[in-house]
């Protein structure tokens, strides 16, 4: 079969030849559909990721490892966690019986790749107990997931959502799908501190992170009373880290500000993943919800894997 092959950690897959995977007892053979490539199968692959060293024991294989795909009688699934080399890269993979859910009939599959990332978006929700009317800010607002937490924000009943990014022409297109007002982090300290404080009217009652580190110390700063007073309540929920893994909190930032920190993950079981899972596909099929994707033929995972463009776009194999 063709696959996308990665011969090295740190390596780029090449499109080649793989052995076709044989089903062992209680597995699958799932005919691969559609693949996004996120920047976790990047990190997995250059090897510094957290869980590189768990996929990367055996060389070559073939990386990314979730995807759509149909199964021998042709339902369509989502799948993941197949069973090393197989990785989602390839016109074929192989799963544990277990390791796939059936997807709503009548969606593209490309489009189905990314009814996850809209999850995230959801934890405003599930992580900080959103309520209609609440000012919600989204940082790092331009990327895929924080376009998607925009709209679902303004589905949700958000009263003002700001959001963050560090690229004009991006800013302004995320005003156009449902931010109110949009802040450049690409600026120094004291005008980021200033954006934050002009930003937040009455305050700032979810905050989705997708960013960390730099603007997040910023903007929990600005949130610490200037006098002592009981500061508003702002739920921080924790989801990415792409300004950077660490940030210094001052203790006043917690102690008189009314700061919570949650991570994305609270409040997740299966009942509300199903429940928020069933939102989302409900929002697709009406049209109030849509995505962006990028789709590129397997054939061009070299070229593919290495682009830098996509600008809020999911980049999309298709087979």
């Amino acid at each position: 079969m063709k696959a996308a092959v990665l011969h090295e950690v740190g390596g780029i897959p090449r499109y080649e030849d793989f052995p076709d995977p044989v089903a062992g007892d209680d597995e699958l053979i799932i005919e691969v559909k559609a693949v996004a490539v996120e920047n976790v199968d990047k990190a997995i692959a250059a090897g510094t990721h957290y869980a590189s060293e768990k996929y990367l024991t055996r060389l070559p294989l073939v990386p990314v490892f979730d995807g759509i795909g149909t199964l021998a009688d042709g339902t369509l699934v989502g799948f993941g966690n197949p069973r090393l080399p197989y990785g989602a890269l390839a016109e074929k993979t192989v799963v544990a019986a277990g390791m796939f859910v059936p997807m709503p009939e009548g969606f593209d599959p490309a489009v189905a790749t990314v009814l996850g990332t809209a999850i995230t978006g959801m934890s405003i929700t599930t992580a900080a107990g959103f309520t209609p009317g609440e000012t919600v800010l989204v940082q790092g607002a331009t990327g895929v997931a924080g376009r998607l937490a925009v709209k679902v924000a303004r589905l949700l009943g958000a009263g003002r959502i700001v959001a963050t990014g560090r690229d004009d022409d991006q800013l302004r297109e995320v005003r156009a799908i449902g931010a109110d007002t949009v802040i450049n982090t690409a600026v120094s300290d004291e005008a980021l501190a200033q954006a934050f404080t002009d930003a937040k009217g009455d305050g700032y009652d979810v905050v989705l992170d997708y960013l960390w580190s730099r603007p997040t110390e910023i903007l929990l700063r600005t949130l610490v009373p200037e006098s002592f007073a009981f500061g508003k309540p702002t739920r921080v929920i924790q989801v990415g880290a792409s300004a950077g893994p660490v940030l210094t909190l001052a203790a006043d930032s917690l102690r008189t500000s009314g700061v919570e920190i949650v991570g994305a993950a609270r409040g997740l079981t299966p009942e509300t993943m199903e429940k928020v899972y069933g939102q989302i596909v409900a929002w697709a099929r009406a049209g109030e919800l849509t995505f962006d994707v990028e789709k590129v033929p397997l054939s061009d995972i070299e070229a593919a894997w290495q682009r830098t463009d996509l600008k809020g776009r999911r980049l999309v194999v298709v087979l």
